[in-house]
């Protein structure tokens, strides 16, 4: 098994290279040992996505499971959400199977240890090491299968109230495994739809389903146009990501939507600090503070962001990457589904369109991010040697995620990614110069130490 696979917040490789049947039965007797041993577990939830290597990826994990003598609820393909909502009704941890937004010949696992996120960070390497260590317990586990889908769908419903105005969404699902369900949703509510790409196909024939790439949003911002909708939302492969279009046909950024979300609800909850992620503008900062009140500016990833919500009862945090997080109205199980009802909602209610509501945004210029192929092996150490040279500067920096280095003009960030070969940089200034100056000069430090 190659180590690599293991990342700070979930399993994930290539099919059949690093991750295949064999990979998948050890990581389920891995998992189930590890849950009756060290948590006193007897029974865990599978599911998985799409993929054309998921169902048989399934089937010897839970072989793998039912070997070390954990017992497993099978809820078979469902959205990455619907696997967390199964997760909450029974109270018990598991396995989803998915690379989420990676490419169709990628995949992995999702796993959990608490009920507050999937693991992550320093429980990843303690799974790890366990694994690695191959003292994996035996037994006679049972399978029983179920599904959840009627009662995710009234679950994610819950709370909503939309007002007069039916407006006109286009949906695309990009053949992901949100065409298993999203219909269902938007049936029941006061919106004019139209879906895009329905139809269920792990090879992802249209387009890769990435909604924070806006090359894979071109049918979408396209339909918007010709259609006349009010707005476009578009689920990744595991609909655990929201990207959005507005009626203009501009893609909307994350970080704006956010702003749109807390000005929303800020005046309706007691706690009102909100989480976003280290890649977002400086404009989500502004924003909160103008609003009275208080941003934390967090590390990235899906599992800290769910965890670090959960454990400050946040009333809602987010990720530039479009994983979003309410606790406001209803504890969400991060559903990209679920974010798009509340951005309808909000349209319901007032008379403006959505590029009306999001013009008076603090402008900023950024880049998109921009990755660097970098080995796995190596990238987190460049990032420290980045780090240190950065120190040596005098610079003012944030380091809960690589860095962030903070200028009065703009910022600059450098990452490892945790989810592929790469390392991530995103820049942001008041001007363009100042932009292009940060792009040019953290791009030659990540060159000089990215060998």
């Amino acid at each position: 098994m190659n180590p690599n696979i293991f990342r700070e917040y979930d399993i994930r490789g290539v099919y059949p290279e690093t991750i295949n049947e064999t990979v998948a039965y050890t990581i389920g007797r891995s998992y189930g040992s590890y849950l009756r041993e060290k948590l006193n577990q007897t029974t865990c939830i599978v599911s998985h996505d799409n993929r054309l290597s998921s169902p048989s990826l399934a089937a010897y994990l839970t072989k793998g499971i039912t070997d070390s003598g954990l017992n497993v609820y099978n809820y078979g393909l469902t959205t990455t959400p619907m696997h967390y909502y199964a997760r909450y009704i029974h109270n018990i941890y598991g396995i989803m199977i998915t690379a989420s937004h990676n490419p169709k010949d990628d995949n992995g696992f999702k796993f959990s240890f608490d009920n507050l996120a999937n693991a992550r960070g320093d429980m990843i390497t303690d799974f790890k090491n366990y694994t690695f260590a191959g003292k994996f317990l035996t037994g006679n586990g049972t399978v029983s299968s179920g599904n959840i889908t009627d009662k995710y769908v009234e679950f994610i419903r819950y709370g909503l109230e939309f007002g007069r105005r039916k407006r006109k969404v286009v949906i695309d699902l990009g053949n992901g495994t949100t065409s298993i369900v999203a219909r269902k949703v938007f049936e029941k509510i006061n919106v004019d739809f139209e879906i895009l790409y329905e139809e269920s196909d792990g090879r992802f024939p249209n387009h890769h389903p990435d909604p924070s790439v806006e090359a894979n949003l071109e049918a979408l911002k396209k339909q918007v146009l010709k259609s006349k909708a009010d707005c476009g939302i578009a689920f990744d492969g595991d609909g655990d990501r929201l990207g959005i279009v507005d009626d203009q046909g501009h893609v909307v950024p994350s970080d704006h939507f956010m702003i749109l979300i807390i000005r929303n609800i800020i005046n309706n909850v007691k706690n009102k600090t909100f989480l976003y992620d280290v890649k977002c503008s400086k404009a989500v900062e502004d924003e909160i503070k103008r609003l009275g009140g208080t941003p934390l500016c967090y590390r990235t990833g899906a599992s800290f962001t769910q965890a670090k919500v959960k454990e400050d009862d946040l009333p809602f945090g987010g990720e530039y990457s479009g994983h979003f997080y309410f606790r406001d109205k209803v504890a969400d199980v991060g559903s990209g589904i679920y974010a798009g009802l509340r951005l309808l909602e909000i349209l319901s209610k007032t008379p403006a369109s959505l590029s009306k509501l999001l013009s008076d945004i603090p402008k900023y210029y950024s880049t998109a991010e921009i990755k660097f192929p970098a080995k796995d092996e190596t990238k987190f150490d460049v990032v420290k040697q980045i780090i240190e040279f950065c120190e040596t500067k005098k610079w003012v920096l944030n380091t809960i995620d690589g860095v962030r280095v903070n200028f009065n003009n703009g910022w600059a960030l450098v990452r490892a990614s945790n989810t592929g070969p790469n390392i991530i940089m995103r820049c942001e200034a008041t001007t363009e110069e100042g932009l292009e100056n940060l792009k040019t000069i953290f791009t030659n430090i990540i060159h000089a130490f990215n060998k």
